[in-house]
């Protein structure tokens, strides 16, 4: 796809004015970096720093007038347990839960975050029918993701000193420069952070604003390439690389978003067995254990010279200074502490199968 096809977020302009490095990314131009990686995730584990995520879809889900109700339970809530591998009718309103939408074979299609915003209300989801109808709400808004230890001082220079944030999951409306913004505990980072939307037309006063009063609590804009060693140092799944229509959530590891006890959605009874006589392979998570070239995708991953699996995400750690990553294994090579080689260039570097996750926060 040329670079004009491409979408642009209605940050592009200001992205550009930062001089950000763009890449494609998923139909989209993002900034993939603006100062360095390192000094970006640095910023974001130790002050606080701001992604652009207007790339993310936004669908809202709601029930038909004449059909609020079925059975006693929300129409939405009824549609969307069909569809999704989690249990909506545990969401309470403004609470969020991640959650996959399956295809036949179980395998991993999309992967969310949906949230409850009334009885008869939700946003995620894909297509649907009577009783509930679907609107695709992504060119009416923009969104940005703030993390870092420093985002709850920042949210009340944004937001008010009187206004508190949402719990963690959960979802508000606040009032921002004379408009309303939505403001989600939520992120995938490994940091505390918020996640908040607005209106497209909104979008640039937003940005602009909370570069300008972050500034006091070292604020910096970061890129895709932050986003993903935050996200890989604590082993959190990148839909495309770690997921995807071929691997189910069960040998993802992530197999407590899939709720068995709702009578059906799609995939449900692929995963039953799975969990019931386990998978013949597993994403793990591991730690090179010598200096040397950062792990790639599709790099083979070897035991004792006989393949075992390939890695899915790599690079080097900026908080650890270690390559690491993760990698789809055996299940009779996939149990913490195990020795294996990643193949880099032609040549084995060693390395050791970890505990999730590979980065944790020291106790200050």
């Amino acid at each position: 796809m040329s670079e004009d096809a491409q979408r642009k977020t209605p940050l592009y302009d200001e992205h550009v004015r930062l001089g950000e490095k763009i890449v494609p990314f998923a139909g989209w131009l993002m900034p993939v970096q603006y100062t360095s990686i390192v000094e970006e995730h640095q910023s974001v584990r130790n002050n606080v720093g701001i992604f652009d995520i207007s790339h993310m879809g936004q669908l809202i889900v709601a029930a038909t007038p004449s059909s609020k109700k079925v059975g006693g339970e929300s129409a939405v809530a009824t549609w969307l347990n069909t569809m999704l591998t989690n249990n909506i009718d545990k969401l309470d309103i403004g609470m969020g839960q991640y959650t996959f939408l399956l295809n036949e074979r179980g395998g991993i299609m999309e992967n969310h975050l949906k949230e409850g915003r009334s009885p008869d209300r939700a946003s995620g989801g894909l297509d649907t029918a009577d009783p509930c109808n679907l609107t695709n709400r992504s060119t009416d808004f923009g969104g940005v993701a703030i993390q870092g230890p420093r985002v709850v001082e920042l949210f009340h220079a944004l937001f008010g000193k009187d206004i508190q944030p949402p719990p963690r999951n959960a979802i508000a409306d606040v009032p921002f420069d004379g408009t309303t913004a939505s403001v989600a505990r939520t992120g995938y980072t490994g940091e505390d952070g918020i996640e908040v939307f607005f209106r497209t037309a909104d979008a640039v006063k937003f940005w602009n604003g909370a570069l300008e009063r972050g500034k006091t609590f070292g604020i910096k804009p970061c890129g895709l390439g932050a986003r993903d060693t935050l996200r890989l140092e604590m082993c959190y799944p990148l839909n495309g690389s770690d997921l995807s229509p071929e691997r189910n959530p069960v040998e993802a590891g992530l197999g407590f978003f899939v709720d068995l006890t709702k009578r059906s959605f799609m995939g449900r009874d692929v995963l039953r067995r799975a969990k019931e006589n386990g998978t013949a392979e597993k994403l793990v998570p591991f730690r090179m254990k010598q200096k040397g070239p950062p792990p790639r995708p599709h790099y083979a991953v070897f035991q004792n010279g006989e393949r075992i699996g390939e890695v899915t995400s790599g690079t080097i750690s900026p908080s650890l200074n270690w390559g690491v990553g993760m990698a789809y294994v055996s299940s009779a090579h996939a149990k913490i502490g195990t020795e294996i080689d990643i193949e880099i260039r032609g040549q084995k570097f060693p390395a050791t199968i970890e505990k999730k996750p590979l980065y944790k926060k020291s106790a200050s």
